[in-house]
């Protein structure tokens, strides 16, 4: 789980306005860090079943962002991805 300063420091990077906390680029920025976090973790603990499936849960969640994301405003999309280091399909 993110610390409350870490999880600001993402959203200040990441906000479209001032006060957002909810957008599709803020919630796949603050995802792909605890999935960052969770991968580590995974890589010293690999029979930890229940945090592989919290991963995979916050994979798919990551996953349909992005899809709406790219659905509404391509031209975000692509900015974002970009940003952020994710692959393009």
């Amino acid at each position: 789980m993110l610390e409350p300063k870490e999880k600001g420091k993402v959203i200040g990077q990441h906000k479209t306005h001032e006060g957002d906390t909810g957008s599709p680029e803020v919630q796949i920025a603050l995802l792909t860090e605890e999935i960052g976090r969770l991968l580590t973790h995974l890589k010293k603990n690999a029979k930890d079943f229940h945090s592989k499936r919290g991963l995979l849960k916050m994979v798919a969640k990551r996953r349909s962002l992005l899809a709406y994301l790219k659905r509404e405003n391509e031209a975000r999309y692509n900015a974002f991805t970009k940003k952020i280091g994710l692959k393009r399909k």
